[in-house]
């Protein structure tokens, strides 16, 4: 069901994207959108898993460098059947992980400094396993491809608001009506975030009871959210919002209309979530 949902919402904002372009420029507009949108799939899907590791000063470690943390990537990896994916530390003392990368054969998961400092081995494989977990659903890709539309639809949406602007919300053979336009650029990019977001939430869901699948360690990612969650330091992701989804906890601040468009479930629900999971494994 959880699978169906997503293919349903990631249907759902690929059409209102067309939608934007058809009332921005008709058929034509519609044409564009759908190049533009194929154009920045493209660039995501080869490079974006570059760019964010760039963006977080990530830093690229063997076995030698922290044995700890390559270990348990190493072993959760095995674990899930997937080739290890690169390993990453990211220089702040704010506790969160991330996974990315196009498929499980050019996958990273990046740990801060901050959650190695903060956890145990059970909770530490919790949060691996979750990350791994990313990899093996694919999450990376779909979030994305998400993201992208989301951009995008915000991108058409400027473009209305100048074209309302400009044309004097005259219309013409080649374009739509001007309500269209009016809706196109406040409704829309309003929708497409509500759909990422209920998309991103979807996910994580999914990760934290593949993570614990894989490492039965689901109280320990419990626990592990517990502890991000009450922490004094957050990563600085205020300047890239657009990244916020790939973390396991929501690195923004969640104040004002913030916390209407969390990437993230509520903590109390993830782990209430997990503490059930781990009461149903000891009786199967």
């Amino acid at each position: 069901m959880n699978t169906i949902k997503v293919g349903f919402l990631l249907l759902l904002m690929t059409m209102l994207f067309m939608a934007v372009g058809f009332a921005l420029g008709g058929q034509n507009g519609m044409i564009a959108a759908f190049g533009l949108a194929a154009v920045m799939n493209f660039v995501s899907y080869w490079f974006s898993d570059k760019i964010i590791l760039k963006m977080y000063r990530a830093r690229q470690i063997t076995e030698s460098d922290h044995r700890r943390l390559y270990s348990i990537v190493r072993h959760v990896s095995q674990k899930a059947m997937i080739p290890m994916p690169k390993v990453y530390i990211v220089p702040t003392k704010a506790p969160n992980a991330f996974a990315t990368g196009r498929n499980t054969e050019h996958a990273a998961v990046a740990a801060t400094e901050g959650l190695l400092e903060m956890l145990d081995d059970r909770e530490l494989e919790g949060v691996i396993g979750h990350e791994i977990a990313h990899v093996v659903n694919r999450d990376m890709l779909i979030q994305t491809i998400a993201a992208t539309l989301a951009g995008a639809i915000g991108i058409l949406a400027s473009m209305a608001r100048w074209a309302v602007i400009f044309g004097g919300g005259r219309s013409d053979e080649r374009g739509g009506n001007p309500l269209a336009l009016i809706v196109a650029m406040i409704v829309a990019p309003i929708a497409a975030m509500l759909i990422q977001m209920g998309i991103s939430r979807s996910r994580e869901y999914k990760a934290d009871e593949k993570g614990g699948e894989i490492t039965n360690q689901y109280l320990g990612l419990a626990s592990a959210l517990k502890k991000i969650h009450r922490a004094p330091y957050r990563i600085n992701a205020e300047q890239h919002p657009e990244t916020a989804h790939l973390f396991i906890a929501n690195p923004l601040s969640g104040k004002g209309l913030t916390a209407l468009f969390s990437t993230h479930p509520p903590v109390d629900e993830r782990i209430k979530r997990l503490e059930d999971l781990a009461t149903r494994s000891v009786y199967r």
